[in-house]
């Protein structure tokens, strides 16, 4: 199996130009794209076996990211 990030401009190529746009005017949609990279960055590295976490813990951080994910595609298409 092949693990991967999910990174927001794949996410969301179309809004490649509306997110750069609301990063550098939007405080509130910078921190939560930088709390989504940081926890997608750990579920990656979580599945890869570089960090030793529970099941539970793991399922729970990827609803996190979900629901940042959710979050952030509100903003993009909302503004």
């Amino acid at each position: 199996m092949t693990i991967t990030h999910h990174p927001l401009t794949e996410e969301f190529h179309e809004y490649k130009e509306k997110m750069h746009e609301l990063k550098m005017k939007n405080s509130h949609f910078r921190r939560l794209t930088h709390e989504y990279e940081g926890i997608d960055k750990s579920i990656v590295r979580a599945e890869q076996g570089i960090e030793i976490v529970n099941d539970d813990y793991l399922a729970e951080i990827k609803k996190e990211r979900l629901h940042l994910k959710d979050l952030i595609y509100q903003m993009l298409v909302s503004q």
